[in-house]
């Protein structure tokens, strides 16, 4: 398997980190979507919405292209059910998508990067503002996020006692909040699955440092 990704996305960081829970290798593609590398080719020919990351299949599996980085964990969980991202219950499952989509669906798109370049080059907004903005709705949604784990059962990660898909999205989150210098106190569930994933050899290898893109 190919990863396109970029090492600061967090889409692409969710991927690798249940990529890592897995065990399954893949080359690692970067498209350094800072410089609109994602808009040029070879990756607009790859990409129907130019985003990153994409999973692209082996040939001799078929050679699909996978976008979405939600979609694309749970094609992973669902060829690949050990160990598992998502409770084999219900109830369960439905929890922990709530709690990753609340990262996803919530939080991440009005602060990802190209909000962001909107911000400051349509709108005109200055650095100082643009960071207001990050920092605002990253707490916003965090907040949320830790209201919603305060009514589930104490756990060592976001939902349980391993690992799950809501917490391939937490950590991601929390790395960009912390490199925003994003006010994260008064998060004591949050910030206690998110230094108990960081524990996991898994989650530390998916780190943007450790990635052949870092700071390029």
């Amino acid at each position: 398997m190919k990863l396109h990704n970029y090492f600061r996305s967090s889409s692409s960081y969710r991927v690798r980190i249940a990529l890592n829970l897995k065990g399954l290798a893949y080359d690692y593609v970067p498209v350094h979507i800072a410089r609109g590398e994602n808009l040029q080719s070879p990756f607009n020919t790859l990409s129907a919405d130019m985003l990153v990351p994409v999973l692209e299949e082996d040939a001799s599996s078929g050679g699909e292209l996978f976008s979405q980085s939600m979609a694309i964990i749970e094609y992973l969980d669902e060829l690949h059910p050990e160990p598992p991202l998502l409770p084999h219950d219900p109830v369960g499952r439905q929890r922990v998508r709530a709690l990753a989509q609340m990262i996803a669906c919530e939080i991440h798109p009005i602060n990802n990067l190209r909000v962001l370049k909107y911000l400051v080059r349509e709108l005109k907004v200055d650095e100082a503002a643009k960071n207001a903005w990050y920092r605002h709705w990253v707490r916003d949604g965090l907040e949320a996020f830790e209201r919603q784990l305060a009514r589930l059962p104490a756990s060592l990660y976001c939902y349980g006692n391993t690992p799950t898909l809501a917490d391939c999205c937490l950590v991601p989150q929390i790395f960009n909040a912390q490199r925003f210098d994003a006010d994260l106190s008064g998060l004591p569930r949050t910030m206690a699955a998110y230094e108990a994933a960081m524990q996991l050899d898994a989650f530390q290898r998916a780190q943007p440092s450790r990635c052949p893109d870092a700071a390029s």
